[in-house]
């Protein structure tokens, strides 16, 4: 807890026990009417509103109690009703301030264009209004604009949830959060930093309560509905016994306070474990979504596998020569952010291959692959399904001996010039050590099915699915494919974990009932995610997993102690065994142990992750 909310605790108890050690009883006495007037008149509003709501109980047990000259009961229900929401506030307030901090942007710098053409790194505090800033393929819009020059096609899930990039061409406004998946653009920049409408959209999830998980809702809505029954058990006691204090006992308990206060606190309490792990949980109801999970998708490249590819074998076609080959792959991989592309220009820099620019403009097709004109040449380098079916490339005759041997174990880009295969690289991308112990760890936890979806050709991917142990796999899938087979999970009633790392995984994570990100994985994936993993250990996911699972049968354990016991309290209290303070006594005493309780932490403190 922060010192602003110790302070104020600090200061509310020592406030309270002051007052009623060093005070006389009548300035005592005045003290608690005069703070109990707020109370009682939110108590006549909400009746007046034709409502029945936790406020007319409190109001009620606090006027009656100072009705029947029972002051110190009165001043204790105030005390703890004023406790109790400032932890709910510190709740929401710690919640919020985790999502707004993992949903920031992180740019610090971009490239703005000086009026000389010049591009120039600059810090964002530096950009004003009306700057023209250049912004490349794969890199988040860093300022609200207008497009000035170039077509893209924008990834906007962070801001609208839309799983489809949408089209933008000169003169379409644009948001920063927004990620250019295709093409480069010029931005003229209309809002600075914090004026966004990114910014807004943080602000706003402030006043929402998309944070709270359905269990903390329920017990909300179920302290609300135990009202009237409340309030009409102690009636039926006055009538039935014409005893006042067993009636003013009864009205002392109520099931408002620990259900209010116990559900949030076991909530942030496992929120706040998940963080000490480097796990950024971005709100209650996705650690109850996980704990409900029977499916796990798994993207490959970068979440089963290390995400740092190297190039294994370049076999050519044609009689043309590898290095050669090579060289021409890497002029064209060169000018895109991603992990197989860096692997093939590291490839030519480690043999001593020099490659000066060759092509006309590139253009880069987002799960696909690249396209360019090399002495006139259409020349594409991509996965099989780009370079086969949507580009028609041929194979020679005399080539498709050595085409259908090659390696099975390997994901193979595929090089073509002038509509003929060229030549075909081999990326082995290593398996992190712990996937296998993980995805076995995740079975053991309750997670009934396992799926991969790759891009790599099937007997790759049947390689690698037999290896891990998973339950079922796709191959050269697209990002939409992803999207539909959740769909289809979904649709056949399973709650499905999605996680990956990648720009091409940012629909599939909207989609999921929970979006998981691996904390090295793009910025929009992070954005987009639910949860956020930093740590480089897959076995996270089996904890997160155990964790949620502590934290609803805790949840489950508070509902039934605080139904149970409060229960008691107010049937001795009818039977007149219980006086009116000791019945708030025990009840208020519950109340914080409970409370204390839920912030304990849920996984023990030697556990220790298993080995592979």
């Amino acid at each position: 807890m922060n010192r602003e909310y110790k302070e104020k605790l600090v200061g509310m108890v020592l406030a309270h026990f002051c007052k009623r050690w060093f005070l006389p009883a009548p300035v005592r006495a005045a003290l608690c009417v005069w703070e109990s007037v707020p109370r009682v008149v939110s108590a006549l509003k909400t009746l007046r509103s034709r409502k029945l709501t936790v406020d007319v109980l409190d109001g009620t047990a606090i006027g009656v109690s100072q009705l029947t000259g029972d002051f110190s009961t009165a001043s204790s229900v105030m005390f703890l009703l004023r406790l109790g929401e400032t932890l709910e506030e510190w709740t929401h307030k710690r919640s919020v301030e985790d999502l707004a901090r993992s949903m920031a942007l992180q740019v610090d710098a971009v490239w703005k264009l000086e009026p000389d053409g010049r591009q120039c790194l600059v810090p964002v505090s530096a950009v004003a209004a009306g700057d023209l800033v250049m912004v490349h393929t794969g890199h988040v819009l860093p300022l609200d604009g207008i497009l000035e020059q170039g077509d893209v096609m924008l990834n906007q899930a962070s801001l609208t949830g839309e799983s489809v990039p949408v089209a933008k061409r000169p003169g379409a406004a644009v948001y920063a959060g927004s990620v250019v998946e295709e093409g480069n653009c010029v931005l003229r920049v209309t809002n600075l930093a914090g004026e966004n409408r990114y910014d807004r959209i943080v602000r706003m999830i402030e006043d929402s309560e998309r944070l709270k998980s359905g269990v903390e809702l329920q017990a909300a809505s179920l302290a609300d509905r135990l009202v009237p029954w409340c309030l009409g058990g102690s009636l039926l006691t006055w009538l039935l016994t014409r005893n006042v204090p067993r009636a003013v006992s009864v009205l002392m308990v109520d099931f408002s306070c620990a259900l209010k206060l116990s559900m949030p606190l076991s909530v942030l309490s496992a929120m706040r474990e998940a963080g000490n792990r480097k796990i950024t949980v971005k709100g209650g109801k996705f650690l109850e979504g996980i704990s409900r999970a029977d499916t796990v998708i798994f993207d490959k490249t970068g979440t089963l596998t290390k995400a740092c590819p190297t190039v294994a074998k370049v076999v050519p076609f044609q009689n043309q020569q590898e290095a050669e080959m090579l060289r021409l792959a890497a002029c064209l991989e060169e000018h895109f952010p991603h992990s197989v592309a860096n692997a093939v220009v590291r490839a030519a820099r480690e043999r001593g291959l020099d490659h000066e620019e060759m092509h006309s403009e590139v253009e880069y097709v987002v799960a696909h692959g690249i396209a360019t004109r090399v002495d006139g040449k259409r020349t594409v380098i991509g996965s099989r399904h780009f370079v086969f079916e949507d580009e028609h490339v041929s194979i020679l005759p005399a080539d498709r001996a050595a085409f259908e041997a090659l390696e099975q174990g390997l994901s193979w880009l595929y090089l073509a010039v002038d509509g003929v295969l060229s030549a075909a690289i081999g990326i082995l991308d290593p398996l992190r050590p712990e996937a296998e112990a993980a995805l076995a760890a995740l079975h053991r936890a309750g997670i009934s099915k396992t799926v991969m979806l790759t891009g790599d050709n099937r007997s790759t991917a049947a390689a690698i699915a037999r290896s891990l142990g998973v339950d079922d796999f796709r191959a050269e899938v697209l990002p939409e494919d992803k999207a539909d087979y959740i769909k289809a999970e979904q649709a056949a009633d399973r709650t499905v974990i999605m996680i990956g790392d990648g720009i091409n995984d940012t629909p599939a994570l909207s989609l999921a009932d929970v979006g998981i990100a691996v904390g090295s994985g793009a910025t929009i994936a992070r954005e987009v995610a639910d949860v956020v993993i930093a740590a480089e250990d897959l076995r996270e996911l089996a904890w997160l997993k155990g964790l949620s699972d502590a934290l609803m049968q805790r949840i489950r354990q508070n509902y039934h102690f605080v139904m149970g016991f409060n229960g008691g309290l107010i049937l001795l209290g009818a039977l007149g065994i219980l006086p009116p303070a000791l019945s708030a006594l025990l009840h208020n005493s519950s109340t914080l142990l409970l409370s204390l309780h839920s912030l304990t932490d849920l996984m023990k403190q030697n556990h220790r992750r298993e080995e592979p």
